[in-house]
């Protein structure tokens, strides 16, 4: 029996004692009484030895931990936490005594000082509810939803350390402990989580200096190194990139992008950097189109693949504005240096760990931006900014002043500073409005000039002058394009379609064209181009590796698209072959003219 305190006094500093105490400090309890002298004297070392990589924090949030070592265990399981207690496969300490335990680095020795850590993980995460934070669901891969309350399934499956982490948010901690840890490379391979854990155990392990480039492959880098080498000290700004909306049911409300102001190699980071335009990239969502052929239904069911592509600005513009006829908006995003530091982080996470399902309504290009803002800038996670559209994207990052739309106001300004690209439908608009002029042409609109047959076009040629021809050469330079376009369209149903491809030619052109889809598969999937091994970001050796196969890759495409197009027109229906040979004879027509007229207005200025 413990005798009373004489004093009241005296029975509160007892109680004010006991308080202040320091925690009692962990205490991991062997179980020897199935052990050996020898597997028990291991079995204290390799306890001793996880207790002593635990950071301070966890450890003084368990206390007397149990532990069994079990011979009873599934297959493929190293070790269990049930009621407290800590069960762990014996052929893993085994192992440990065999390579020597603490004092080598085998790696056949590590799995069990990994499991021990792991099953302590679990411990800690039961007590602190670690795997229910948002902000780390939001960077294991858990993202947020679009349309719904909650969170996606966890899509980043490609190069990771263990597919069992994907299981559910407690076993992405628990996984992630072990090489936070024991992986001086992990500060490397996934520098945000290595953060994030450092800052809530308030200390962090030794790590490996880290590369200060992150690696991407440009999936159509038209003939430069697919392998880019982005350091986030050379941005200067990331700009929101809207390609404005046409009638394409698919392209209605446009496509959401990033542009990365790069600087060039030299400049200083500053607004200079705007005028670098060869150098800035663009981060864009798009679906992988597997059958080169865009199907509304597999759009809709989530059938294609969702990937992030890094692209030259200058490619971009072509696409949109010669080819699509669509306006880019480039719209500057308020974001710190070290903010868009982190975002380029997770762009690169998502390049090589995120294998995504594109769905034309719910995760389409705008979605997938909004999670890349979310994730890669806490800051904007406590904004409402989810949409569905790339022009509701923009608008909500207008109204929460993380955008400033007042760069279009002027337009004039807007064009000579690079805020804004005008698709060449204007052009085209005024090259036929001289040709309107000077030849009385009965179509009222560029649109329907194009829209005639190339033979209805034809009997104009002869009757414009020197200006006139000039700008009707543009237009039929603009139409074989059109037409270009339309027989690509042509080559996918007959090469791609149920139909297709049945005669011998066609056969081969079908098997040419998906040779070259599994090719750009490879491209735009860059962590197929590094099998086995590793995790995370890849470092220098790996990234060494793929820059090799991804040029042998991308030189082995180009080459095989060059075949492919040179044979195609023979594949396409005769009336489609004849439109293009009609433009073509108008355009080299139109070039006879033009040096015809050219020369007599020298012969009448010579004296």
């Amino acid at each position: 029996m413990i005798p009373k305190p004489r004093h009241r006094g005296a029975w509160l500093l007892c109680c004010l004692l006991a308080c202040a105490a320091p925690a009692q400090a962990l205490q991991l309890e062997p179980d020897e009484r199935s052990l050996t002298r020898e597997q028990a004297s291991a079995s204290r070392q390799l306890l001793d030895t996880a207790a002593r990589h635990l950071p301070a924090r966890w450890a003084d949030a368990l206390d007397r931990v149990p532990v069994e070592w079990r011979d009873d265990l599934p297959a493929q399981v190293h070790g269990r936490t049930i009621g407290g207690r800590i069960l762990l496969k014996r052929e893993l300490l085994d192992r440990w005594m065999q390579d020597g335990g603490a004092d080598r680095e085998a790696a056949t020795a590590r799995p069990a000082l990994a499991a021990v850590i792991h099953e302590l993980a679990h411990l800690y995460d039961d007590k602190q509810r670690l795997s229910r934070n948002p902000r780390l669901l939001d960077l294991a891969g858990w993202q947020v939803a679009a349309l719904r309350p909650g969170r996606t399934r966890n899509a980043f499956t490609d190069r990771s350390p263990d597919a069992y982490e994907l299981s559910d948010p407690a076993e992405f901690v628990a996984v992630n402990l072990e090489h936070f840890l024991l992986d001086p490379a992990y500060a490397c391979r996934r520098p945000a989580l290595q953060r994030y854990f450092a800052t809530h155990f308030g200390s962090a392990p030794a790590t490996a200096e880290c590369a200060p480039a992150l690696p991407f492959v440009q999936a159509d880098a038209n003939g430069d190194d697919p392998l880019l080498q982005l350091d986030p000290e050379r941005v200067y700004a990331v700009d929101y990139l809207l390609a404005e909306g046409n009638d394409q049911p698919m392209s209605r409300w446009g496509h959401s992008m990033l542009r990365l102001v790069v600087c060039a190699p030299g400049r200083p980071r500053g607004p200079d950097c705007r005028y670098d335009l060869a150098h800035h990239r663009v981060v864009s969502f798009r679906a992988f189109v597997d059958d080169v052929q865009i199907s509304s239904w597999r759009g809709l069911t989530g059938a294609y693949p969702s990937r992030l592509f890094l692209l030259p600005l200058d490619q971009v513009i072509e696409e949109y504005t010669r080819i699509e006829l669509r306006g880019l908006q480039s719209i500057p995003l308020q974001l710190q240096q070290d903010e868009i530091a982190t975002l380029l982080e997770r762009a690169a996470q998502l390049h090589w760990s995120y294998d995504g399902r594109y769905y034309f309504v719910s995760n389409n290009c705008a979605v997938e931006t909004y999670k890349l803002l979310h994730d890669g800038v806490p800051r904007l996670a406590q904004n409402r900014l989810s949409s569905i559209t790339p022009t509701g994207l923009l608008r909500r990052l207008e109204r929460a002043d993380l955008a400033d739309g007042s760069v279009l106001a002027d337009r004039a300004e807007a064009l000579r500073t690079g805020y804004y690209f005008e698709p060449l439908s204007a052009r085209y608009q005024a090259m036929f409005e001289v040709a309107k002029t000077a030849l009385a042409l009965p179509q009222a609109h560029v649109q329907d000039w194009l829209d005639l047959p190339a033979q209805d076009r034809t009997p104009w040629i002869g009757r414009a002058d020197l200006r006139s021809s000039a700008a009707l050469l543009l237009l039929e330079q603009a139409a074989l394009r059109r037409q270009e376009l339309r027989a690509r369209d042509e080559l996918k149903r007959r090469l791609l379609g149920r139909v297709g491809g049945r005669d011998t030619a066609g056969a081969n052109a079908r098997t040419a064209t998906q040779e070259i889809l599994h090719l750009e598969d490879l491209l735009t999937r860059p962590a197929q181009l590094l099998p086995g091994g590793g995790y995370g970001l890849p470092q220098p050796d790996e990234y060494r590796a793929a820059a090799g196969e991804s040029r042998a890759l991308a030189t082995q495409s180009r080459e095989q698209r060059e075949k492919l197009l040179a044979a195609a027109r023979r594949w396409l229906p005769l009336a489609s072959q004849r439109a293009l040979e009609a433009t073509e004879a108008n355009i080299d027509l139109l070039g006879q003219r033009l040096r015809e007229l050219h020369d007599e207005q020298n012969g009448f200025q010579l004296p």
